[in-house]
This record gives structure tokens, sequence and C-alpha cells, in this order.
């Protein structure tokens, strides 16, 4: 069986797992915070925060940037319905914007269309997608940001190790927060580092981060800093000069969530981020392979194609007759995936008011897209395979 995309976990991975279960701790340990340390170093910024999922990662950024009800967010289609609905979680409102044909990701053109087609303060936040492992262009989205009063949320679920050289010519790293106000990623095991579940937010806020913080783990704090209750309150009995708040003492300050993290997870996470950079390099490899099987096939509509600072969690092709390659690749054990059904024609969504025709672009995609095996340890043999099967159903 190949599948569209495999873990990869080693002898050095279980060892690591196996000391952290040994140890002191199995939550809200001190692993955790070296591994949040090590993926800020890896990424390039400041802070980030591990959570229990992607998905939480998602929630946490919308709520720490303030969403309530009615406010309206712009994100893609094309991408995991969680991207979408952190945004109802919080009460707001989802406004699907389309994709570029080309590259998959969001349109920033269209974006500013939207924009200049309503007063300002009708949007409050951007949340672009690095859709496959290609990086948004996030100087482009700021400078609309900017101008029109807005928070971004970059979803780099798929780009972890990705990047885009900027107007400077500077290379910047997926998920590094200079353009963007937060970023997300997940550790689930198909994506690059894998933790069983997993995600991390990252920023160079220190506002957002001690906010991410407290919502991680149920809105409380212990910093005496900021506690509000007295610490006659606290101790439960007159106070004395010099008396401090106890030992056992902690405050909920606002509601949050049990989005934690274990350390056996980020015991996974520091072995799996230490070959990071060896397992991007072999997707690349791979993507190259793809590329030169592919091009000028008159069978192939569009593809991922080598693109610099891509982090290719996928490479996507896109046919005619999908369901028919799909099929016929499954019958020989090949199994592709399509990436992604429209978000916006989900039934949910579709109760809300979106409707077939409202994203063309994106909706033509997903007639046609189709994902390819794209894991570390796929080997030549394999991937020679699939590419075999795939023009063999298109030539026979």
């Amino acid at each position: 069986m190949i599948p569209y995309g495999k873990q990869n976990i080693t002898e050095e991975d279980i060892q690591a797992v196996a000391k952290a279960l040994k140890g002191d701790f199995l939550t809200q340990g001190p692993t955790i915070l070296e591994f949040e340390k090590a993926f800020a170093d890896y990424i390039g910024c400041q802070y980030a925060v591990a959570v229990s999922n992607g998905t939480a990662a998602l929630h946490l950024s919308a709520l720490a940037l303030g969403v309530g009800n009615g406010d309206k967010v712009i994100t893609t289609p094309i991408t995991f319905a969680a991207s979408a609905n952190c945004i109802k979680y919080c009460g707001g409102e989802v406004v699907f914007s389309d994709i570029d044909a080309d590259t998959y990701l969001l349109d920033v053109d269209k974006v500013e269309k939207l924009l200049q087609s309503v007063p300002k303060g009708t949007y409050k936040g951007i949340i672009p997608v690095d859709f496959a492992g290609r990086a948004v262009n996030l100087e482009a989205f700021r400078k609309l940001a900017d101008e029109y009063g807005l928070w971004i949320i970059e979803d780099a679920c798929h780009a972890p190790g990705g990047y885009f050289t900027d107007s400077k010519g500077q290379k910047q790293n997926c998920g590094n927060s200079t353009y963007a106000d937060l970023a997300i990623f997940s550790f689930h095991p198909v994506k690059h580092i894998a933790t069983g579940e997993g995600g991390m937010i990252t920023t160079n806020d220190e506002k957002l981060y001690k906010k991410l913080l407290e919502l991680r783990t149920h809105g409380i704090t212990r910093d005496t800093a900021i506690f509000k209750n007295s610490v006659e309150f606290a101790i439960g009995q007159p106070v004395n000069e010099g008396d401090n708040y106890p030992g056992w003492y902690m405050e909920m300050q606002t509601l949050g969530y049990n989005y934690r993290f274990t350390d056996f997870q980020a015991a996974l996470g520091i072995s799996q981020l230490s070959r990071a950079n060896e397992g991007l390099d072999r997707r690349k490899a791979i993507a190259q392979k793809y590329k030169e099987s592919f091009t000028g096939k008159n069978y192939i509509k569009g593809q991922s194609d080598v693109i610099d600072g891509h982090a290719y969690h996928l490479y996507v092709i896109e046919v005619e007759d999908r369901v028919g390659l799909y099929n016929y690749l499954r019958e020989h054990k090949i199994y592709a995936q399509i990436h992604y059904i429209p978000c916006h024609l989900m039934p949910y969504y579709r109760a809300l008011g979106w409707n077939e025709n409202d994203m063309p672009l994106a909706e033509q995609y997903y007639k046609h897209c189709i994902s390819l095996p794209m894991y570390p340890t796929l080997t030549d043999e394999e991937q020679s395979f699939v590419m075999d099967k795939i023009a063999t159903y298109f030539t026979k």
C-alpha cells in the first residue's frame, strides 16, 4: 500500500518518548517548553505555544485576537474546514474569497476587491493558508491588513520549513510572524513533524503570547502580579504584614480551554524536529521527479511544480477524469487523496448561504485535483510505480 502521506517514526523517536514516559511529568512539564523554544528557533520567531492540535491552535488564535459575534473574517475555500470553523467557534462570520488558479492560494487581488466593496471596518481579519506547503506572500497581505485595520492568522500547517522572498530580498519563513500577527501549525501524522496529534502557535507579540498561555489552560493564571482577589481571600484568614499569596493559589480570570500538550508528545516533537530539514530535502526531491515526469504531458492540466520555498506537504496534479484515475490508482493500492472539497460547499456552509459558482476557480480546481503520495520514506521505486500507473491510465 502506498498512502498519500505517512509518518516516519525512528528508533530515536521511540527512545525519546520512552525517556519522557519514565520521567516525572506526562503533561505540563519542562519538555513542552523545550519543544516550544526549539520550534521557535527553527521557524525564526520569538514565541511558540504548543497545544493539543492544529484546530485548537486556530481556535485559541481567534480568541486571543478577540473574534466575537458577527465579526467577519476572510479565508480561502481550498483548505481544511478548521481554517474557517475557528471563526464560527467564536461567533464570527466566515467570508470566503477565491483562489489564484496557478498557485491554489488565496488570491490577494480578489481579497483587495472584496475589501474595497464595503466600508472600512466591515472585516476584522484574514486567514491565508500555505496550501500544500506553498508559502503565501504575506507581505502583500500585510499591506492590505494595515490599510484596512485587519489582523492576520497564517495557517502554516502544511509549511514548516517553507518560505517566500519579500520585496527586500529577504527569506521569510512560514510562521515567523514578520507579517502575520499569529501563525499556526499541525503535528498530525501526515505532516512534516508528527506527534500523533498536536499543534503550535507562533508569534512575536508578547501580549498575545501571554494571552494564549492563559487561554490554553482554562483561563487560569498563577501570575501573582495580576491576581484580582486579595491575599486575605487567598489565604482564607486575616493577613499579617508580609503575607503573600500561598503556593496553591491560582485564578481563572477568563473563559479558557483545556488545549494542553503532553510531555511525551513534546519529546517526540523534539526528536522529529531534529531531522526536519532532512525530511524537507527528500520532499523536494520527490517533487522534482514528479515535475519531470508530468511536464509536457497532455493529460496534466496543472501541477504543484517546483517552487522556491515550497515545503511540499502535498504534490497536486490536475487531470481530466479525476475519479477514474483515483479509482484506478486504488486498484493498484496507491491511495491518493483529494485536497480539498471547497469549504464553502460543505452542507454546513451551504446552509449559511454559500452556493455553487460563488468561488468559480476553487470549484474548477476541485473537479480536477488529486494529491499524490508525498512523504520522506517514499522510495524511488514506489514513486516510479505511481508515475507509471498514472501514465498507463491516460495512455492505455
